[in-house]
C-alpha cells in the first residue's frame, strides 16, 4: 500500500508542476489585459526611439501594396520580412469592398494538384526576384499543405481576413520583389528584416 500512495503522490506532484508552469507561462506570454496592444507596437517602438510616436504609427499603417481583383476583392499587403531562417513572411489584408458576397475564386489556390487537395488558399501566389531571374512558390509543409491562409471560401460585402504567405527567401541583396497572386495586378513590393 505504501507503494501505491508514494506513486499517486509522485503523479500529483507532477501535475501541479505542469500546472504552475502553464500558469507562470501565460502569464509572461502577457495574458493581462492592458498588456494586449504592446505587441503590436514593441517592433515600431523599438525602431522609433528617440523619434515621433505619430511618424512611426503613420509609417507602419502605410501598405507595401493594394491589389484590386475580381468580385471587389481588394489585397493590401502591409509587410514582407525576411528572418534569419531563410524565409519570407508577406502579410496583409484580403478585403470584400464590393457591396454582395464575395466567393474566393480557386485560381487563388495555384493550379498545382497537392496544394489545390488541401482546399482554398493563397497558395498560387509567387515572388519573383528579377536580380537572380528566380521565381520562388509559397512554402508547403511535409504533409503538402500551403504556408499560407487556408480554408476561406466566401467573404460577405465589407468582411475582411488576415492572411500571410511564406516564401524562400531570396539572397539578402534582392530586396524589392514582385509579389503576384492570380486574377490581381502583380505588384513590386520591399522585403524588410
Amino acid at each position: 500500500m505504501s507503494m501505491r500512495f508514494t506513486a499517486n503522490a509522485r503523479r500529483g506532484m507532477v501535475a501541479l508542476a505542469v500546472v504552475a508552469g502553464l500558469a507562470l507561462g501565460s502569464a509572461a506570454c502577457g495574458g493581462g489585459g492592458g498588456d494586449d496592444k504592446k505587441p503590436q507596437s514593441t517592433s515600431s517602438t523599438a525602431a522609433a526611439e528617440g523619434s515621433q510616436p505619430d511618424a512611426q504609427e503613420g509609417k507602419s499603417e502605410e501598405p507595401l501594396a493594394e491589389l484590386k481583383g475580381p468580385g471587389g476583392l481588394l489585397l493590401t499587403v502591409t509587410s514582407a520580412v525576411g528572418d534569419s531562417g531563410g524565409f519570407v513572411t508577406v502579410n496583409g489584408e484580403l478585403k470584400n469592398d464590393g457591396s454582395e458576397v464575395a466567393v474566393i475564386p480557386v485560381e487563388l489556390s495555384g493550379n498545382e494538384t497537392e496544394i489545390m487537395n488541401n482546399g482554398r488558399s493563397l497558395g498560387g501566389a509567387t515572388l519573383v526576384d528579377s536580380k537572380s531571374k528566380k521565381r520562388y512558390y509559397v512554402l508547403r509543409d511535409t504533409e503538402g499543405r500551403p504556408l499560407t491562409t487556408t480554408g476561406f471560401s466566401t467573404l460577405k460585402a465589407g468582411e475582411s481576413i488576415d492572411v500571410f504567405l511564406q516564401f524562400p527567401a531570396p539572397p539578402a541583396s534582392s530586396t524589392d520583389v514582385t509579389f503576384s497572386l492570380p486574377l490581381f495586378p502583380s505588384a513590386v513590393i520591399k522585403i524588410s528584416g
